[in-house]
């Protein structure tokens, strides 16, 4: 299916912000119901950008299944102390800026298509971006706004504090090259960076594990496998179960975290097709299983 691309921008709560939009081709239909999906790459709240593979090239094979995908430039966070990207200097915004941002985009989105309706729009990201979807559903939740059908969380970091992470699984991490081996402290340094005041670690918009995620709509996690961050995606899946959320808890065998930003990893478009066909089917149909 032939996939087109609009660059857009709107302004949001922060100034503009921008987005790229991908569609199947006019003409072109699917064999489901059109759906949507609003989707925020990863890069440690720090980093990342709408050209790597984790945001473009996701974006163009759910396009190609017959989702609209509207990914979102969010705003990046300052670095941690003595880190530098080595990238020119840009501004950078603590939270709560791209997780409102992330919200703004998905209010957007449901109004911004006639060919999708605004209740077939799901909101997903990886890795941060998914700890940003999961803030930004709760903020929807909470403040009335229109709400995904699905949410879509791809190794996602939940929690404020890595979870326990088993023995069997700590050693496969540590076996693994940098920078795919991080630990519970580079978690907890990445975390404070990305909310600068210590207090806002509670907040639950910014990190939603541990809190009442009631009223969540149906939640697909997709786990990395010799990845510490599935500790929380797992007790997350745990939390959305307890709380009464239909969710279903993946780990995609052979892959560390972040595979999804390499398509050469023959798993990548094996958890593209996960997630397409539960975006399409699962998710509409009520197949989601506690985990």
């Amino acid at each position: 299916m032939t996939v087109s691309t609009t660059e857009r921008k709107i302004i949001g709560p922060h100034g503009e912000i921008p987005m790229r939009v991908y569609a199947p081709a006019a003409g072109e239909r699917s064999i489901h119901p059109r759906r949507g999906l609003v989707w925020a790459h990863g890069g440690a709240f720090a980093g990342g950008d709408l050209d790597m593979p984790e945001n473009d090239w996701v974006a163009r094979q759910l396009a190609g299944r017959g989702v609209v995908v509207v990914t979102v430039d969010y705003r990046l966070s300052p670095l941690p102390d003595g880190e530098s990207s080595g990238a020119p200097a840009v501004r950078r915004f603590p939270y709560p800026v791209a997780s409102e941002e992330v919200t703004a985009a998905f209010v957007w989105a449901t109004h911004s298509d006639s060919a999708v309706p605004a209740a077939n729009w799901a909101l997903g990201g990886a890795s941060a971006g998914g700890n940003l979807a999961a803030g930004a559903a709760l903020r929807l939740r909470d403040t009335g706004g229109p709400t995904p059908y699905a949410l879509m969380l791809a190794y996602p970091v939940l929690h404020a504090a890595l979870p326990p992470v088993p023995p069997e699984l700590a050693a496969r991490v540590r076996a693994l090259p940098p920078p795919f081996n991080f630990s519970a402290e580079q978690v907890a340094t990445m975390n404070l960076a990305y909310v600068q005041d210590p207090g806002a670690l509670r907040e639950a918009y910014a990190f939603p594990g541990g809190h009442d995620v009631s009223g969540l709509p149906p939640t697909f996690i997709l786990n990395g496998d010799a990845d510490s961050l599935r500790a929380s995606g797992q007790q997350f899946g745990a939390e959305l179960a307890a709380a009464g959320v239909d969710v279903m808890v993946i780990r995609e065998p052979g892959t560390s975290h972040g595979h999804l930003n390499d398509p050469n990893d023959p798993a990548a478009p094996r958890s593209i097709t996960r997630i397409a066909d539960w975006l399409t089917r699962s998710a509409l149909s009520g197949d989601s299983q506690p985990a």
